[in-house]
């Protein structure tokens, strides 16, 4: 059996390993959807965030990062993580069907020209998908947060990011980065004098 601290070593790694590669082989990709959803928010439009369970929690602190601050103070900007309203997920849930719960509610805010991040490490999350599809009826901007497969995400959104790994944590750790540099490079670009202070 290893010795625990050598796992410590091995975890920390994998993780920095996975992020580098991702971050390697999205460069591009990365600033051109920050770009995007900044020319998005600058138009008056806002950004829609979803998932489940810890990739609910990532919709949720992203989501946060926007309507609060990032790192400077700026005005806040508009975004919203579908997960947060217990009582219409349930009734949702209840009355249409687990795979409705964020479908429905893209149906009632999302409008042409918004933002959609589905985040499911799997690909493959029958709500996540639902909601996607239904953002690209509305002609919504979509982003796919994603595993190596990338599952059945692929032909639902405009820019699918997939982590160059099949394990949970490692995904959702460089979920997170990708979601902090987003909000970052997206700020850059709408308030780029605010960090000059």
């Amino acid at each position: 059996m290893k010795d625990p601290a050598q796992q410590l070593d091995e975890f920390v790694a994998d993780s920095c390993n996975v992020k580098t590669q991702f971050f390697a082989n999205e460069r591009e990709r990365v600033v051109e959807a920050a770009l995007k959803v900044a020319d998005r928010l600058r138009q008056g439009n806002k950004i829609l965030l979803f998932g489940n369970g810890g990739s609910a929690a990532d919709a949720q602190h992203i989501a946060a990062e926007f309507v609060g601050r990032f790192i400077p103070d700026r005005p806040a900007l508009p975004a919203l993580s579908l997960s947060v309203d217990p009582s219409g997920v349930t009734a949702i849930a209840n009355d249409y069907g687990y795979d409705q719960v964020f479908a429905r509610q893209i149906e009632a805010f999302g409008r042409e020209g918004d933002v959609a991040i589905g985040i499911s490490t799997s690909g493959n999350s029958p709500n996540v998908l639902q909601a996607l599809k239904t953002a690209r009826e509305l002609d919504m901007y979509t982003i796919g947060f994603t595993g190596e497969s990338g599952g059945k995400m692929w032909n639902l959104v405009d820019v699918l990011f997939r982590v160059p790994s099949t394990r949970t944590p490692r995904i959702q750790e460089t979920h997170i980065v990708l979601g902090h540099i987003l909000a970052e490079l997206t700020d850059r670009e709408l308030y780029p004098t605010a960090y000059d202070e």
